[in-house]
């Protein structure tokens, strides 16, 4: 277990988990969003964006944290291990709405700077509505990777979990397949 790749809603403390994981094994972390908006919340090119993550990938050690449906594959095929997210939408909501607050002014430490903290209507309906809209195509998709460490995580009391788990035993709880 080299590769891990952790998806969910916003809010979901994707970014949080992947540092916390990266520090307990070693392992670099990458934050896709940091790496897909540029400057003033510019997106990058999709084939631009594909080439970076099919190069990404083929480092033999990484975290890597984000959604980005449309090349959830180019990621899939190369982990050892996937972690999904799957949190109530009460849980989502208050962080992002929290993580605004927080963050007022400023850029995260997992976006790119001159992407300061942001929250609109819309982001805020995809998180509540994450559930329903996106988990779906995220379980049929993970089917096909039968040959993968998949794990889904329903409450931050699960990630904390396996977050002790992982600091405890290192590399090999995900051997053990937990």
């Amino acid at each position: 277990m080299k590769r891990i790749m952790i998806i969910g809603s916003g809010g979901a403390g994707k970014s949080t988990l992947a540092r916390q994981l990266g520090e307990a094994l070693r392992l670099p972390v990458h934050h896709l969003d940091a790496y897909f908006w540029k400057p003033g919340w510019n997106p990058t090119p999709n084939e631009e964006w594909d080439s970076f993550q099919e190069n990404l990938v083929q480092e033999e050690n990484w975290i890597i944290d984000g959604n980005y449906g449309r090349t959830l594959d180019i990621r899939m095929k190369q982990a050892d291990v996937i972690i999904l997210l799957d949190f109530s939408r009460w849980v989502t909501v208050y962080r992002v709405i929290k993580r605004r607050i927080m963050y007022h002014g400023k850029t995260r430490p997992d976006l790119n700077e001159e992407c300061p903290e942001s929250l609109d209507f819309e982001f805020i309906k995809w998180v509540w509505n994450f559930r329903k809209t996106r988990i779906p195509a995220i379980i049929e998709k993970l089917r096909k990777y039968s040959d993968k460490n998949v794990m889904i995580l329903k409450s931050p009391r699960e990630a904390q979990h396996l977050l002790d788990r992982v600091r405890a035993l290192g590399v090999e709880y995900f051997k053990r397949g937990a």
